[in-house]
């Protein structure tokens, strides 16, 4: 067994959900939990089937972002896997729940902008995801003063009243 570090390759700011499910139908139950639980959310999704054909799958109401999904997807090249970009404005926080609803659904690794790196086992069966690393190592602890600045910026943008 070999283990790759793959890169997701994306603009900096846009979100990004990556998971596991087990049934091609992933493509379709994601794609309507995504318009179900946001109207005119704009996204691409790309699922690697483990089976049969092995093909990326894919779906979506953005151009950009399918483009995104599908060329993510085919480098980590995990069966099973599934990921998701998001359009600028929208966020993980308001569809993870509902993608984490589909029956299909088995795991979420990650849901960010940060830059993240994906752990890829290879054997001589395939490739499994192991994990993830999201973005950066803390720098310390929060004081006073940044509990303060997080408390507010979360006002800022409307997650708090």
């Amino acid at each position: 067994m070999q283990i790759e570090t793959v890169p997701i390759v994306k603009p900096e700011a846009v979100n990004f959900i990556l998971g596991q499910s087990h049934f091609i139908k992933t493509v379709e139950d994601v794609h309507e939990a995504l318009v179900n639980a946001v109207p005119g959310i704009k996204f691409g999704l790309a699922f690697c089937e483990a089976s049969d054909k092995c093909l990326v799958r894919f779906s979506g109401t953005d151009e950009a972002s399918i483009e995104l999904a599908k060329k993510n997807a085919l480098a980590i090249g995990a069966g099973h896997s599934f990921i998701v970009f998001l359009g600028e404005g929208f966020y993980p926080i308001n569809v993870l729940k509902a993608i984490q609803a589909a029956p299909e659904v088995c795991r979420i690794f990650c849901a960010t902008a940060n830059p993240t790196e994906v752990l890829v086992a290879v054997t001589e069966q395939g490739r499994g995801i192991l994990g993830v690393v999201d973005g950066s190592a803390p720098l310390g602890v929060e004081d006073e003063e940044e509990i303060a600045w997080r408390k507010s910026f979360l006002r800022k943008i409307g997650y708090k009243s």
